[in-house]
């Protein structure tokens, strides 16, 4: 993916999309499958991951990725408002279900995949538990140490959050197989309702930090993989193959392949 400078994007107009330049990151990409169902197009905007990006934060205020600037609006980066300036300035079917039972169900989904105590948050301190500092540097280049404890408030980070981390994302990814299977029970594909929604897109795109996929599909740096891939044996026997089996169906099916980062 060709990304633009932070001064390049501050003189255009439309969506630009600030993204991790050069990794699935799963925020990022559940951005990007978002905007690619609404139709929504964007001009990708380069962040660099765990580094300072002070251009960016005089922008936007924001040091993180992903990021949405539509024309001369506020800057937007959480998942849902994301979501919400999609369904607004998108066109086709919308990502949220019209019954209300349905669509708060995709909401929580959604939140328990990517929100703060989520999925994503809690593979994320998982990492930063387990990860040798070593790795971490070869992946993503040295971290000052101003940048480290910026990353711990921004984070969260604490040695409670991230004893708790396994056992938190084995009980999201038990709960969602649980929800496919009594979604196939009722005859549909999706995890919510009988048609796509936000949350079989948000579960896609994590998957990756999770069980990526090969490198024909998703050809992440080799020094990333098996920080991505390395759940351990107390989180592998929840990866079900219903979670595999779904996320190729909704990239074969509403996304594309492979992954460009």
């Amino acid at each position: 993916m060709k990304y633009l400078s932070v001064a390049e994007a501050r003189t255009m107009k439309g969506l630009r999309l600030v993204l991790s330049a050069g990794l699935p990151g799963p925020w990022g990409e559940a951005a990007k499958a978002v905007l690619h169902v609404r139709n929504v197009p964007f001009l990708p905007v380069e962040q660099v991951p765990l580094q300072a990006n002070e251009e960016l934060v005089e922008w936007t205020g924001i040091r993180n990725a992903p990021i949405a600037i539509y024309n001369d609006e506020h800057p937007v980066a959480g998942w849902l408002d994301i979501l919400h300036l999609a369904e607004r300035i998108g066109s086709g079917p919308s990502l949220l279900p019209d019954d209300y039972r349905d669509r708060a169900l995709a909401l929580g989904i959604t939140s328990e995949i990517s929100s703060p105590g989520g999925l994503g948050w809690n593979r994320r301190y998982q990492i930063l538990a387990e990860t040798p500092e070593e790795d971490i540097s070869a992946a993503y280049g040295k971290i000052a140490p101003p940048v480290q404890a910026k990353l711990a408030n921004e984070y969260r980070i604490s040695p409670e959050a991230m004893a708790a981390a396994p056992a938190r994302i084995v009980h999201i990814l038990d709960g969602l197989t649980g929800q496919l299977r009594r979604q196939k029970q009722a005859g549909s594909e999706y995890l919510v309702g009988d048609r796509l929604s936000v949350a079989d897109l948000h579960w896609a795109a994590f998957s990756n930090l999770i069980a990526p996929l090969p490198h024909e599909l998703n050809p992440m740096p080799e020094t990333i993989r098996p920080i991505y891939g390395g759940v351990g044996p107390g989180i592998a026997p929840s990866i079900s193959d219903e979670l595999l089996a779904h996320r190729l169906m909704i990239f074969e099916r509403h996304l594309a392949l492979p992954l460009d980062f």
